[in-house]
């Protein structure tokens, strides 16, 4: 296999990932009425994905954002911020656009909307010339997001209209949300009420195809999920400038029986991991090992320790169960953890061999119904569990008399993920070739990890002498003993000589050029 064909590496999260996020700019369309009714979800929306993304540890998803308000005159509330470490900055954007009146009727100007866009990307021109280059390294175009409740083919129109004759060249994609708000008929109240336009259904968007060269609509429900959805695809990685697998299946019989079957796919986060997130905030019980489900050592006689506790939820006083082929595996994630009956030394016989007959009925009776249990980690008394993030967990039975336990992602961890499934039947061609290239694989009725090496052992014994000998262990390209480092010499700014031994800069450091006041 050449280098070219040679399979990609793949990482979710490695340090290479989320180079090339563009910078977000923000058009919220705060004209009234429409306002009125929208304004409680997406300002809510937006003030959970700030305060998640703002949490998030690692490479930097979101870099820059900047927030534009359009009523009968275009404003610019936040110009371009780093999201990180700016969470209070953001917040008060997002309280200055809740605190926008909605009150009235003003219909914007046509031309405002495109103006708008306009205006995003003057800001992000001044921007690139008063920031140092390697700032914006592999942020050369921009994402511009209009969300309103004005009906999206005719802003999309407008916008057609008033960009004709722009240079979109740093416009990396124009997207218009609308956003629904079809009233439904309530005689009991008359607060805005909404009903879904289509089903849109978490990280579901429906999204119409393109309607210009640069221009894309949504359409979502006024809800704050729907709309925390639509902001949630701002932290994918951007970076698909190559794909980032190369699945190699045998060869097939028919055709190039030399070269492998290879698959090119791309990889896609389905929700962040909680290990992102700050460690001072407690998700409830972790399953990375059983330490982290273990009791704190306290004095025998003292009652104030108390054992985890999952409590399954109940709805209208109805047993919560899941049917296990409607549980999708990609929002589970962490270590599984295996849950048995305890044989706790200080329960009496009766009591534990009750309970072991109670836990053989829940393996069955599960297994029977083909279902698996939904619970939540409920936190130790006197824990704060007002204000405490709680945990879910799916119990899925064995034949062995256990229980696997496996953390499930709640709505705030989870990024959209839109992957419609295909009616239609895979042509006779591309068929055969995967059919007869699976076939020569050898079929194992039962998996055995025993069978798998990963050369973990040779690893560990290297780093760990690489640790006790650091100099008796090197690699082949570097010489033997160590160069020693050669002294810095400085040039003088008369006659080209050289002073040896100085190690004064003799280059004053470059200046941070401030950023680009507000329009």
């Amino acid at each position: 296999m050449n280098a070219r064909n040679r399979p990609i590496p793949s990482q979710v999260c490695c340090p290479t990932s989320f180079s090339r996020q563009p910078p977000r700019i923000m058009i919220v369309d705060v004209s009234p009425p429409g306002w009125l009714c929208i304004s409680t979800s997406l300002c809510e929306a937006l003030d959970n994905f700030l305060a998640l993304t703002c949490s998030l540890e690692g490479p930097c998803r979101l870099t820059l954002l900047s927030l534009y308000a359009l009523n009968n005159e275009l404003e610019c509330l936040l110009p371009f911020v780093q999201v990180k470490g700016n969470l209070s900055r953001l917040r008060s954007c997002v309280e200055e656009l809740r605190d926008t009146p909605g009150e009235g009727c003003i219909r914007p100007p046509s031309a405002l909307f495109s103006q708008a866009v306009k205006d995003s990307l003057l800001q992000f021109k001044q921007y690139m010339r008063h920031v140092p280059a390697a700032c914006h390294a592999g942020n050369s175009c921009i994402e511009v997001a209009i969300f309103t409740s004005q009906p999206g083919q005719a802003v999309v129109k407008q916008l057609e209209a008033g960009l004709k004759d722009t240079d979109l060249g740093s416009l990396q994609r124009l997207l218009v949300v609308h956003i629904s708000t079809r009233r439904i008929p309530s005689e009991d109240s008359n607060d805005c009420s909404f009903t879904a336009s289509g089903s849109t259904g978490l990280g579901d968007l429906e999204e119409i195809p393109v309607l210009a060269a640069e221009i894309e609509l949504q359409q979502v429900d006024n809800d704050s999920i729907s709309l925390e959805s639509v902001f949630k695809t701002w932290l994918h990685d951007q970076g698909g400038q190559r794909e980032h697998l190369h699945l190699l299946l045998p060869p097939a019989l028919q055709g190039s029986a030399s070269h492998p079957v290879c698959l090119k796919c791309d990889m896609q986060e389905r929700l962040l991991s909680p290990a992102l997130l700050p460690g001072v905030l407690d998700l409830g019980a972790k399953t990375e090992s059983i330490r982290d489900f273990s009791l704190p050592v306290k004095d025998p006689a003292s009652h104030s320790v108390f054992p985890h506790q999952l409590t399954v939820i109940n709805v209208c006083l109805c047993l919560r169960a899941l049917k296990s082929e409607g549980v999708c595996q990609s929002v589970l994630y962490g270590l599984p953890l295996i849950i048995r009956p305890t044989s706790c030394c200080h329960l009496d016989w009766d009591e534990m061999e009750m309970n072991h007959h109670h836990f053989h009925a829940l393996c069955h009776t599960l297994r029977s119904r083909d279902w698996f249990l939904l619970a939540r980690h409920e936190p130790p008394p006197g824990a704060g569990a007002d204000v405490a993030a709680f945990s879910h967990y799916v119990l899925q039975p064995s034949a062995s008399l256990s229980l696997l336990l496996k953390p499930v992602a709640g709505r705030e961890l989870l990024l959209p993920c839109h992957m419609p499934v295909s009616s239609e039947d895979s042509p006779d061609g591309p068929l055969a070739t995967i059919q007869n290239s699976l076939a020569q694989l050898e079929e194992d009725p039962v998996f055995n990890p025993l069978c798998l090496k990963t050369n973990l052992y040779q690893q560990l014994r290297v780093l760990q002498m690489r640790r006790s000998h650091p100099y008796t262990l090197q690699r082949r390209d570097q010489p033997w003993p160590p160069e020693r480092p050669v002294k810095p010499v400085r040039l003088t700014g008369t006659g080209g000589r050289a002073e040896k031994g100085r190690t004064k800069a003799t280059v004053a450091p470059l200046q941070f050029a401030s950023a680009p006041k507000p329009f």
